[in-house]
């Protein structure tokens, strides 16, 4: 995923300071440093502002899967998404994006967004007691068998399908729908000071 952002106020101050000094690459890398710093701030963060917390469900099942090792930081269960982000830069233009390993989730994280899952059938194995009767557990669920357990039976099992509902949880420094994302507050303020320190630097050097 890679996203230009134009944004106001660091925008126009960006156009003049290229206007003004010859080569506006260093100009450009010092922004694309400061777009992948603030992404690192907001996992940092889990959000600027926060991110909508992890359901209950899903931390019960990071805990389960992590046997209980996980930190449940959102967004940073094994650390792939962080991992993807980079930027890149020229002589005009600045960007930050995700993906790599992270492409199939990247996109819906930072946007929101619901996955569909079609309905499906497969084979599951379940542990049954001498008798060839289903052992069960809690509010009288099956229990499934591995491998090592002798006595089990095989049975088809079947999903009418579901909707999963992600919340957009923006770690790229902007914010709002595709085509029109707008750079966060901290983002902005950082390249307007870094623009002003830069502009100075060339006219007194």
């Amino acid at each position: 995923m890679t996203i230009t952002i134009e944004s106001g106020a660091a925008q126009a101050a960006l156009d003049r300071a290229v206007q003004q000094l010859d080569n506006s690459t260093s100009l450009m890398r010092i922004v694309a440093g400061i777009l992948e710093a603030e992404t690192e701030a907001n996992f940092a963060a889990e959000g600027r502002p926060a991110w909508v917390p992890l359901a209950d469900a899903t931390k019960k099942e990071r805990l389960k899967r992590n046997r209980g090792s996980s930190v449940l930081k959102i967004l940073q269960d094994r650390g792939i998404l962080a991992a993807s982000v980079s930027s890149e830069f020229g002589s005009d233009f600045a960007l930050v994006g995700a993906g790599g390993a992270a492409r199939p989730y990247a996109v819906i994280h930072q946007y929101g967004g619901e996955i569909q899952r079609s309905p499906y059938s497969s084979w599951v194995r379940l542990r049954t007691d001498a008798k060839g009767n289903l052992l069960r557990q809690g509010r009288n669920l099956a229990v499934f068998a591995k491998d090592s357990h002798k006595q089990a039976t095989t049975r088809r099992y079947t999903s009418e399908g579901y909707t999963i509902r992600i919340p957009a949880r923006p770690y790229l420094p902007f914010s709002g729908p595709p085509g029109g994302e707008k750079l966060q507050p901290e983002a902005e303020r950082s390249i307007l000071e870094s623009v002003v320190r830069y502009m100075q630097d060339s006219f007194e050097g």
